[in-house]
């Protein structure tokens, strides 16, 4: 049975959002706890990666697991190898917490895809005509080996990184561009 575990990246600067968009409000819910929510609404493990887990404890379950983030600030790439490293796991769902309309019923059909791929597929990913979506993609165990590679290079790009490995883009339409809008900006 194919495993996946979820890891929400709570690390983030929030230089243009302002204030900390973990928390802030969408719908009257902070977007962390929002997107922590439909994970767990898919059915697998859920952890949160964050330098900050005592700004964040109030708003998620007592059982929540957290993820040490051992290289705070050095982005999102190195934050999903430091997951990797920390999880047994056949898939890491990579998550932004900035990404408030996540859908459940689409969301559980990408995950359902992911044992119908072949071994030689190291992600499954978003794709929009501007690039992938990498903050809602899977990453397979066996990525680890070239993201290490890549990271000693000093690579930090997802944009960089996926084309050195073989991806299964993920179509998105309407629905799922919608659904993979991130808030970066207040105006968001």
């Amino acid at each position: 049975m194919t495993t996946v575990t979820a890891i929400v990246l709570a690390g983030g600067q929030s230089k243009r959002m302002g204030p900390d968009k973990a928390l802030v409000l969408r719908e009257g819910v902070p977007m962390l706890q929002r997107v922590y929510r439909v994970a767990v609404e898919c059915g697998v493990p859920v952890a949160v990666m964050t330098p900050w887990r005592d700004r964040y404890r109030e708003i998620l379950p007592p059982d929540c697991r957290w993820l040490e983030e051992n290289l705070p600030g050095k982005g999102p790439l190195v934050a999903l190898a430091q997951g990797m490293a920390q999880l047994e796991s056949d898939w890491v769902w990579l998550l932004a917490c900035d990404l408030p309309q996540l859908d459940a019923a689409i969301l559980r059909g990408w995950i359902d895809r992911l044992p119908s791929l072949s071994a030689s597929t190291l992600a499954c990913v978003p794709q929009q005509p501007r690039g992938w979506e990498p903050l809602c993609g899977f990453y397979r165990r066996e990525a680890r080996s070239p993201l290490d590679e890549f990271l000693a290079t000093g690579g930090r790009s997802f944009q960089q990184w996926l084309p050195r490995i073989e991806v299964a883009p993920i179509p998105v339409g309407e629905p799922e561009a919608r659904m993979l809008h991130n808030c970066n900006t207040p105006e968001d």
